[in-house]
């Protein structure tokens, strides 16, 4: 069963690259310029993960562990993560999908990234992180703070999600299409644009089917990214085989999954930055590993797998790495545009 966590890897990494799924983009679009596009897709996949994994925990099929809420450690943490997803050039999952692709940059804030959860999970910053969570609530679950069935808050999202998608289709006009070059599937998987509503409803249903196969390994968790990271560095230096296990083929699986699809597509190629960029890729990739680490989860593991267990944690972690992304958006990525302006206005 262990394998079923690198096939999940491999079909998450292919839809990651071909519908462009990346917290990063989503975030940063509202901040810079108000589009939502990509927000409302985010939270479709939640809504339809929350939907089916209720479903499985009903039936008593899974049963899914939480960690305790610690709220200082996950709102510092995550603000640390929102802010490096913006200097790295993408999220956990966006640069795990673009390292497939090709970019250098992404293979150097990968590496950084992983690295740096390490160091917090097994080695010298273990104390910063076990100190950093030391404050933590009694209560991790926002319907059982309140008394209610968690079905109240799946049930209520759902309404919500429906609602936007409902003004957006009312809303948005229809594009035009390029001429097909294929047919059939091969058009469908490889030319045509993904839409972001496609993809996150594939992204949310793979995501609920994770719990069931993670836990006939022994794990009970979804999908996440940080720790499986941080353990292929412990287990590289370590050659601890406890480390082995389903997560960490999962994150495995997504690089050569990504590579397939950019491949197949086109879209592969062999990307060098700048100086500059690999500069901003280390320290990216670094913020990256540090905040998830102390936030407990990255945007996968918590704003994605944690909030559709309606956790204080996922829906904390949501809040605050939005607004890393809105002071890394402002910081790093406004200027930049504000220049550029300024520039083509001169000429």
């Amino acid at each position: 069963m262990l394998l079923s966590g690198l096939i999940i890897g491999l079909i998450l990494g292919f839809i990651f690259q071909r519908g462009r799924f990346c917290v990063t983009g989503a975030f940063r679009d509202v901040w810079l310029s108000g589009a939502t596009r990509w927000l409302k897709a985010f939270l479709l996949a939640i809504a339809v993960q929350a939907v089916i994994v209720q479903i499985l925990v009903s039936l008593d099929l899974i049963h899914p562990a939480l960690e305790a809420f610690a709220p200082l450690a996950v709102a510092g943490g995550s603000l640390i993560f929102g802010i490096g997803i913006v200097a790295a050039g993408g999220c956990a999952t966006g640069t795990y999908y673009r390292s497939g692709e090709g970019l250098v940059g992404s293979w150097v804030a990968l590496g950084f990234y992983a690295f740096s959860s390490a160091v917090m999970k097994h080695g010298i910053g273990q104390p910063l992180e076990h100190s950093a969570r030391s404050y933590e609530l009694s209560e991790n679950t926002i319907y059982g703070t309140f008394g209610i069935s968690p079905w109240v808050l799946v049930i209520a999202f759902a309404i919500f999600v429906s609602y936007l998608f409902y003004r957006q289709h009312q809303q948005t006009a229809k594009i035009a299409a390029l001429p097909a070059k294929r047919s059939g599937i091969a058009h469908l998987l490889f030319e045509k644009r993904w839409s972001p509503n496609a993809t996150a409803l594939a992204v949310g249903i793979i995501a609920a089917i994770a719990y069931p196969l993670s836990e006939a390994t022994g794990r009970a968790a979804g999908l996440g990214v940080t720790t499986p990271s941080a353990n292929i560095i412990a287990f590289l230096t370590t050659g601890n085989t406890q480390l082995i296990d389903w997560g960490m083929l999962f994150v495995l699986g997504i690089i050569p999954g990504s590579y397939l699809a950019a491949k197949l597509s086109g879209e592969f190629k062999i990307r060098v930055p700048d100086a500059k960029t690999v500069v901003r890729a280390i320290w990216g990739g670094s913020l990256m590993g540090i905040g998830a680490a102390i936030a407990g989860g990255c945007s996968i593991g918590n704003s994605l797998v944690y909030t559709a267990l309606f956790s204080w944690q996922g829906w904390a972690a949501l809040l605050f790495t939005f607004i890393g992304v809105g002071i890394g958006a402002k910081l790093l990525i406004q200027p930049q545009k504000t220049a550029q302006v300024k520039l083509v206005v001169q000429s």
